[in-house]
């Protein structure tokens, strides 16, 4: 009987549920289920939750039927606003447990809820019935994204491609007017730049060339990110798998862009602090950079500091101006107490430290020999082993010039550790003296050596006339005399000239005299040699070949040597002997008259 009852009232509800159809939303189903509960028979009213038409899953309950209506539309609304714009490899759908209900969300949106009441009609536990909706939902969302009919493939395709023309003919569109319009302005650029009373070129960067034609390229750069980012979300919004890509290129952009901006507001003030100290410190380095000047020029002049002091202080002072503007600058920069700036700025410190050892202590020894003055641009000077003029000298190296046109490069720790010879330091005082040595036998009387080497000295050009050149006789070796001739000039920078005519007029000056520059060796034993003292052989001025030929014959000996060996005794006995009977033997011959008859002549023979 009661089977009966309930089976009638089913129909009835049903009935009721057709008759009542157009007074129902249409996306919703509503339907009524008869249940018993011990004697009595219980109505409970169920909505369907639809998403563009296909079932999702049903909401049930008792408490009328129009407040499931509400509920349903509410709950629709929800999933369609993430059904447009729905990524599963992004999005996700989670229930979260609050109280006594199961929150189903997604991206912190709340779609829908899963109470006590559901899982007393569904005879079902709450994790269940919120599983098996979330599932459904996911279905429903993947479906309706990606499984299309072939006509809103075709559709989707073309409006994609209708789109990407559409944004080739933007950006040709662009480009050819930015074209024309580059090329008026380049013209007008060069008319505006040649005019006299012009103020506009005093606004410009100097040495910019066509700056309207650079505003107008930013301008197009501008306009054509600007079109990219609004244009591209249309193009890939067509396509289910392309969907997401701008999207999320929008997400990766975001949160750097955000960050950016966010801390660009927040360092405003920093900002306006470090250009106040930035215009500061330039003033000032403008200032002292303008004295420095004059200092240089000589329009303004200090006791006891050298103008050439002028342009090493200047860069030294500036250095200290720029690196105190930067402590004051660097606690206002964004991120400076940070560790990870502390640590990078620490790391570079000693990077800076250990790679710089031999670039600091060049400029330590640039200052020092700056304010020591060892030598001048343009001073000659020799410097380890090697002679030029100097050309450059920086805070890291000093450069020089040979005589030769070499240009040599010396870092200045090795000018300060190295022994230095400046030529022209006094060159505008007595000036340089320059000199030359020669060596010559003990038979060339001194007198005349002297004579000789002051004669070729007064031949020689760029030499001073006053102070004199002097001679000194510097060393008595055991075979020659050194002679040392010296000479002042003013002319440093021309040493190797003067060096080798003052040679050349040595040369002369000794050849038309006479007098060989040689080093001659003696025999210690006295067998009938010349003396070479000058006192006892006099003033000899032949020429070589004539003194050659005397020494051979023995013409040039006055004075012989009495030799206390025996061996030479006898000889000399002997030959005084033969020269007694030699003369004896021509006075016979003399006394004897003429006869037409050989003579005849006695033979003395010798006793040994």
């Amino acid at each position: 009987m009661k089977y009966l009852i309930l089976l009638s009232l089913l129909f009835i509800n049903t009935a009721c549920l057709f008759a009542q159809n157009d007074t129902i939303q249409p996306l919703d189903s509503i339907y009524q289920e008869n249940t018993i509960s011990g004697n009595e028979i219980q109505i409970v009213d169920s909505v369907v939750i639809l998403l563009k038409g296909d079932t999702l899953f049903f909401i049930k309950g008792n408490n009328g039927i129009e407040k499931l209506q509400k509920r349903a539309v509410l709950i629709e609304s929800q999933i369609a606003s993430i059904a447009k714009d729905y990524d599963e490899t992004r999005d996700t759908i989670e229930a979260v447990k609050n109280d006594d209900a199961l929150f189903i969300i997604s991206e912190d949106k709340i779609l829908f809820i899963v109470n006590e009441e559901d899982e007393v009609f569904e005879g079902n536990k709450m994790k269940v019935i919120a599983h098996h909706r979330i599932e459904s939902l996911k279905a429903a969302l993947y479906d309706d994204k990606y499984i299309l009919s072939s006509s809103e493939w075709l559709k989707r395709i073309g409006f994609t491609v209708l789109t990407f023309i559409g944004l080739f003919l933007i950006i040709f569109v662009i480009n050819l007017v930015f074209r024309h319009l580059n090329t008026r302005l380049s013209k007008y650029d060069r008319k505006l730049l040649k005019r006299r009373n012009n103020i506009i070129k005093y606004l410009i960067p100097k040495n910019t060339k066509n700056i309207f034609v650079f505003i107008s390229s930013a301008a197009r750069l501008f306009i054509l990110i600007v079109i990219l980012f609004t244009y591209l979300p249309l193009l890939f919004s067509f396509i289910p798998w392309t969907q997401g890509w701008v999207h999320l290129f929008y997400e990766y952009i975001k949160a750097p862009v955000y960050f950016l901006a966010r801390g660009f507001v927040d360092f405003l003030p920093d900002l306006f602090f470090i250009i106040v100290i930035f215009y500061v410190t330039r003033y000032f380095t403008r200032v002292s950079v303008d004295i420095f000047d004059d200092i240089e020029t000589e329009n303004i002049k200090f006791n006891n500091f050298p103008k050439d002091w002028a342009g090493p202080t200047k860069k030294m002072v500036n250095v200290i101006l720029y690196a105190f503007g930067l402590v004051m600058v660097f606690p206002h920069l964004p991120g400076s107490d940070s560790p990870a700036f502390k640590g990078v700025s620490l790391f570079l410190g000693v990077l800076f430290s250990l790679g710089s050892t031999s670039a600091v202590s060049n400029v330590v020894a640039g200052i020092v020999i700056t304010y020591m003055r060892p030598f001048q641009i343009g001073d000659r000077i020799e410097l380890m082993g090697i002679v030029g003029d100097v050309i450059d000298k920086t805070m890291l190296v000093t450069r020089l010039r040979t005589p030769k046109n070499e240009e040599v490069t010396i870092p200045n720790a090795n000018v300060i550790s190295s022994h230095l010879i400046n030529y022209t330091a006094n060159t505008s005082e007595d000036g340089l003296i320059l000199h030359t040595s020669i060596t010559l036998g003990y038979d060339l009387p001194w007198e005349e050596a002297n004579k000789l080497l002051m004669r070729a000295a007064r031949k020689t050009h760029l030499v001073q006339k006053t102070p004199k050149p002097f001679i000194l006789q510097t060393s008595l070796d055991d075979n020659y005399v050194t002679y040392e001739l010296n000479l002042y000039t003013k002319q440093a920078s021309k040493m190797a000239a003067i060096y080798s005519e003052l040679n050349v007029n040595i040369l002369e000056v000794f050849n038309d005299a006479g007098v060989e520059i040689l080093s001659p060796k003696y025999v210690a034993s006295r067998d009938g040699n010349m003396s070479t003292v000058p006192s006892q052989k006099g003033m000899d001025l032949r020429n070589p070949v004539e003194k050659a030929l005397d020494h051979l014959t023995g013409k040039n000996q006055k004075n012989v040597v009495k030799v206390e060996v025996k061996v030479e005794k006898k000889v000399e006995v002997e030959k005084k002997v033969e020269k007694k009977v030699e003369e004896k033997v021509e006075k016979k011959i003399k006394a004897k008259p003429k006869t037409t008859t050989k003579p005849k002549t006695k033979v003395i023979k010798k006793k040994e």
